[in-house]
């Protein structure tokens, strides 16, 4: 029983990787081969054409993202690591009510946001710029962030933190010293989940930066698309090279994940 749960396992791991395998095994295959039939289901004559294309014309792209996917991270951290702390463990009047509005604000559809700060931006002239970006990529990460780390941060034992106060530190020291290294399993869930929405958004670029100079890889992906939408080979290389930092990423810090996402689910 075992062995047939296993074998069941790895084939439907297969069928969810496949479409990642063509990805790659099409940005390697030659122009001349894409419509062959049957296809080649491995780069036979593989040719490195697609990519030397990517890397002409969508490193530009490339780099705005790390930016504004840094940029969300850092802004998502400023603003939910405090208010997460101040409502685990300073419980505020209105404390209850303002975690219920942060529930809500992420049942709010993207489109729906993605239109308000359209109006909001072009008044105040952020609109086709990357602060703008960032900004708007924070508000979807934000929420998750303070649930995620209220959770966490009310399980910190509160012994841990009348020694501190014992010891002489304030409220700020107290959070800056003790809290945040304590909770960098949730930190570091909530960062990687913020990149990764900032790095894959596509309704906020297109709607919010759509004219402008600096662009995210979405976009260049549909550009791409767009124009050169016979040369499959450079449209998938330029897919797999968008998908190396979200894998790096993921590997590196699935460990971290694991423990930040269960975080408060139980109790010692």
């Amino acid at each position: 029983m075992r062995h047939l749960k296993t074998a069941i396992g790895l084939v439907l791991t297969a069928v969810m990787l496949f479409p990642v395998y063509w990805m790659i095994n099409v940005s390697f295959t030659r122009d001349q081969d894409m419509r062959k039939s049957p296809p080649n289901w491995f780069p036979v004559d593989g040719t490195l054409e697609g990519y030397r294309a990517v890397l002409d014309q969508q490193l530009p792209y490339l780099g705005v993202s790390l930016v504004v996917g840094l940029g969300t991270v850092a802004l998502t951290l400023l603003l939910a690591a405090p208010a997460a702390y101040s409502l685990a463990k300073l419980r505020p009047r209105g404390g209850g009510a303002l975690s219920f509005v942060l529930l809500i604000a992420q049942m709010i559809p993207g489109i729906i946001m993605a239109m308000g700060f359209y109006a909001i931006f072009l008044s105040t002239g952020v609109l086709n710029t990357v602060p703008g970006l960032i900004v708007a990529d924070s508000t979807l990460a934000v929420p998750f962030a303070v649930l995620i780390l209220t959770t966490f941060m009310s399980g910190i034992p509160e012994e841990l933190l009348q020694a501190a106060r014992t010891d002489g530190a304030g409220v700020v020291r107290t959070f800056w010293s003790i809290v945040l290294p304590v909770s960098r399993n949730s930190l570091i869930t909530v960062s990687l989940f913020a990149f990764l929405w900032a790095w894959s958004d596509f309704i906020f670029a297109s709607t919010l930066d759509q004219g402008g100079d600096h662009q995210p890889i979405t976009l260049g992906i549909y550009h791409y698309i767009g124009n050169n939408n016979q040369e499959w080979n450079a449209i998938m290389a330029t897919a797999v090279i968008a998908s190396i930092p979200a894998t790096v990423l993921l590997v590196v810090a699935q460990r971290y994940v694991a423990a930040g996402v269960t975080a408060g689910a139980v109790k010692d």
